[in-house]
């Protein structure tokens, strides 16, 4: 009986991680002194994104990023346009058969550069 109990609940939690979504969650900060506009964030299969009409200076702006039509390999990308009309497009990361090897991942606009960092969350 105690056999049936753990075998049950054992089943229970890896049926948890059966319906978990694929994808990974994001944050964009805007630091720079302008906004940035036409934001769309997606994956290098561009099969889902999620974009921003614009996100103000000291603004943020995060989410969840769906991967679940993804099945190859292939990174991140972010793009915007800055005030002076110039396209901004940034790849980083990596993700494998359409699984993110990050939990999450940001993107902080500055001035002159775009900061990219991922992570795991902590157990």
């Amino acid at each position: 009986m105690k056999k049936l109990l753990l075998l049950c609940i054992l089943l229970f939690l890896s049926s948890c991680f059966l319906f978990q979504e694929k994808g990974i969650d994001y944050k964009v900060i805007n630091n720079s002194s302008y906004t940035i506009t036409n934001v769309k964030i997606s994956t290098s299969e561009h099969l889902d994104s999620v974009t921003y009409d614009s996100i103000a200076p000291n603004e943020s702006r995060e989410g969840f990023l769906s991967m679940k039509n993804n099945k190859s390999d292939g990174s991140y990308m972010l793009s915007y346009t800055k005030a002076d009309g110039n396209i901004v497009a940034e790849e980083a990361g990596y993700y494998t058969n359409g699984s993110a090897l990050d939990d999450w991942i940001r993107f902080e606009v500055t001035n002159d550069t775009t900061r990219i960092t991922f992570g795991k969350f902590p157990n």
